[in-house]
């Protein structure tokens, strides 16, 4: 991936982010676990992040889950779907993205060519499972180091609270795609069960 095209969008993405922290009523949602926030209380960029990772990333891999190993291969062929990932490889390619919005400013594109050629040559969906949890324990790592003085400062990848932002996007619409290749399966994602 070529860190330089992901400046802008994962600035733009950040930007919207902080807007939205700055709103009491949203703030509130997006803090992590904490005894009822009343309006005003601070919440770190950690905190944040972690708590919209954490939300994602449940969704994500409960989806990611759901698939019987068997139909990790799956893909659509009625309609345009000509060349359209795998099951299997629409969880890899977010394992192996992961660890490019979360890399931290010390991830080199060398770096994420070998994440990538070692997630890509996962084939079992017990290692891809592994991979993809490894890559979220990674993202929340990065997060961890996330401050408010650090958040919205410049790296070479772009600002650490723009790469998160645009890291967490980047799986929801993954997850999209996977939620119907589940319902395709006669499978309902587990974020939809139970009434939800």
């Amino acid at each position: 991936m070529r860190f330089a095209s992901r400046l802008f969008a994962s600035t733009l993405c950040g930007c919207c982010l902080l807007t939205a922290a700055s709103s009491p009523s949203l703030l509130a949602q997006a803090a992590a676990p904490m005894a009822k926030p009343t309006e005003g209380t601070q919440v770190s960029p950690a905190a944040t992040y972690n708590k919209l990772l954490a939300g994602m990333e449940k969704e994500f891999v409960d989806a990611a889950d759901a698939m019987p190993e068997d139909k990790y291969s799956f893909a659509p062929t009625n309609g345009e779907f000509k060349g359209a990932r795998t099951f299997g490889q629409q969880v890899k390619h977010v394992a192996e993205a992961n660890y490019y919005f979360f890399g931290g400013p010390g991830f080199t594109e060398a770096d994420d060519k070998k994440m990538t050629d070692s997630i890509e040559k996962l084939t079992s969906k017990a290692d891809i499972m592994k991979a993809l949890k490894d890559s979220f324990a990674k993202a929340h790592a990065t997060i961890d180091t996330m401050t408010a003085e650090n958040a919205f400062k410049l790296t070479k990848t772009g600002t650490p609270a723009g790469m998160a932002a645009f890291g967490i996007s980047h799986m929801m619409d993954h997850y999209g795609q996977m939620v119907i290749y589940l319902r395709m399966n006669g499978i309902v994602p587990p974020a939809s069960r139970g009434g939800m």
